[in-house]
């Protein structure tokens, strides 16, 4: 699975208008080049150009429009959706957030029985309009059991809205604001619309200093009518985590673009610098630091282009998505924090540099990991499925690669969000038996460890309410189905055995990295601490795998891409 590359575009889809969208999409960022991304970076400069570019070409509306609600070349379509994911993160943070808070404005109009809605949102998708998700507040943050946005019932049978919310990405612009809050006089949860251009809306200010509005809002005594609301009560609840579910996703993508816009950077930038009479890339250290990134990349690559088959397979007898798409924001989002952390140790001052996407890369990585619930909160969902996943599997059939070009109606569909741990997974062994690796070996004994210690030094009650240490169980955790589904795609992509191995010389190292913060919290018993022990394993060493990665895949990148600036 090669590395994203502009000016060698390679992904394939099955219909001309995907890769039209996509080839546009590039196009209109190489011809503004470089350059001019960095002076609307530094200058804080709205996006007005590439929004007018979106509507022009209705590229939202191709995306973003579920079947029958638009064009014939309308749908919502996660393996191009994954592709133009990857797209924007590769220019930027902000051309890739304000699609994401576009994807997570429409989530409560699609999933609403609000046809009314609908058909004004695919109007306005039409004419390139973008939309916004009113969720957190800034005294609740990511609680979304609380919230003062109230509607007050009027004598006439409509409403009254109060209340501000915070951290609204498009806040300024969107035509439709999905806002969420209560009804006063029952208490029940809500989803309504509301618009930016009304009197009752006022737009406080923007919380950050970026190009993104990322705004607060008030709406003070703003009117709502019946034809406003998306849903009421428990559905209003379940369209709101569906949303967010649905939504997270994208942050994988975007971390996956900018760092492979920052390995180019990277690469060319070493390969070709001399010290002390010798290239950058000569350096052992050097080699180990990029060899660490690239696999991480692909093992992000891997990982998040296989979750998206998940996505759209799911249905109500099969919901695994909602394990391995958390695991997308959580797990792909900090490995690509990581990626750039071993870079930017190779290029060391240069990743400061005022003309580098690399330097927008080392600030903005920081953010994915923190947006759609931390990193804490998706782990505590993690592992609510851990005895179903590790111990009780169940038969499905297949999955293939789904790249076909239809629209995926369960993701509007989903129903209720309960039962999370009635939810059952294939079993993970049949992946792990695809292959014979040395390192895949040493993984699979660590898996085993795990399970074992699982059973015969289990959490105490105490350690069950310490949200720190389940924290650290469910980082070890994370790495089984993240293994899982890189050797499912792997497979399906042709990975070279090499970089395969070489991506579970780090797992295993994970692995170990993992067991020693379990070993040293405060609780940790002593059965427990002698797991730990077991877990901290050294992968097997092989320097003539190791080379073949270096030579035919990480420097063989050097020259393969530069941005016109």
């Amino acid at each position: 699975m090669i590395l994203l590359n502009p000016k060698k575009y390679a992904r394939e889809y099955p219909d001309k208008m995907g890769r039209e969208i996509m080839e546009k999409t590039i196009e209109f960022f190489e011809t503004k080049g470089l350059g001019s991304i960095k002076e609307d970076d530094q200058g804080r400069i709205w996006y007005r150009e590439f929004l007018d570019f979106l509507g022009k070409e209705k590229i939202f509306a191709r995306l973003l429009t579920p079947t029958p609600y638009g064009d014939k070349d309308s749908r919502w379509d996660m393996w191009r959706i994954q592709g133009f994911n990857e797209i924007l993160g590769f220019y930027g943070l902000p051309y890739w957030y304000t699609w994401q808070v576009t994807v997570l404005g429409l989530g409560p109009i699609w999933m609403s029985d609000n046809e009314e809605a609908k058909k004004k949102a695919a109007k306005l998708l039409q004419e390139g309009a973008i939309f916004a998700f009113g969720l957190s507040e800034r005294a609740h943050g990511a609680d979304v059991y609380s919230t003062d946005m109230m509607l007050t019932l009027q004598a006439d049978g409509t409403y009254l809205a109060n209340g501000s919310k915070y951290y609204i990405g498009n806040a300024n612009e969107a035509d439709m604001v999905s806002t969420f809050g209560k009804i006063a006089e029952t208490n029940e949860y809500v989803f309504f619309v509301a618009n930016y251009k009304d009197s009752g809306y006022k737009l406080v200010k923007n919380t950050v200093n970026s190009q993104n509005y990322v705004g607060e809002y008030a709406l003070e005594n703003y009117p709502v009518k019946e034809i406003d609301i998306l849903a009421r009560g428990d559905q209003a609840w379940f369209n709101a985590l569906n949303t967010v579910n649905v939504g997270k996703y994208n942050l994988g993508g975007g971390s996956i673009g900018m760092c492979t816009h920052a390995f180019y950077e990277a690469i060319n930038h070493a390969s070709n610098r001399s010290l002390y009479g010798m290239f950058v890339t000569d350096f052992p250290h050097v080699k180990q630091l990029f060899v660490d990134a690239y696999t991480r990349l692909i093992a992000m690559k891997l990982y998040a282009a296989r979750t998206a088959d998940y996505m759209r397979s799911a249905s109500l007898e099969d919901r695994r998505y909602l394990l391995f798409d958390p695991l997308v924001k959580m797990k792909v989002t900090t490995q690509g924090e990581e990626v750039i952390n071993l870079m930017w140790d190779v290029i060391a001052a240069k990743g400061f540099e005022k003309d580098t996407f690399f330097e927008m890369a080392a600030r903005d990585i920081r953010a994915l990991p923190k947006l759609e619930g931390t990193v804490h909160v998706n782990i505590a969902l993690i592992i609510k499925f851990i005895q179903n996943y590790l111990f009780r599997p169940a038969e499905y059939p297949e999955i293939p690669q789904r790249n076909e070009a239809v629209n995926d109606d369960f993701l509007f569909n989903q129903g209720p969000t309960k039962g999370l741990s009635k939810i059952q997974f294939h079993d993970y062994h049949k992946a792990f038996e695809l292959y014979d690796l040395p390192n895949l070996t040493i993984f699979k004994e660590q898996v085993e460890t795990f399970k074992e210690s699982l059973i015969k030094a289990p959490s105490t009650p105490e350690q069950q309410k310490d949200t720190d240490i389940m924290l650290a169980m469910g980082n070890m955790f994370t790495l089984i189905p993240y293994a899982q589904l890189i050797l499912e795609n792997a497979k399906i992509y042709n990975t070279d055995e090499a970089v395969l191995d070489q991506i579970f010389d780090f797992l295993v190292r994970d692995f170990a990295k993992h067991a020693l913060e379990f070993h040293n919290k405060p609780s940790s018993t002593d059965a427990q601490m002698e797991y730990s022990k077991k877990l901290m394993r050294k992968p097997s060493v092989d320097n003539e795998r190791y080379m073949k990665v270096w030579n035919e895949f990480v420097y063989a990148q050097n020259g393969k891409y530069e941005m016109n600036y």
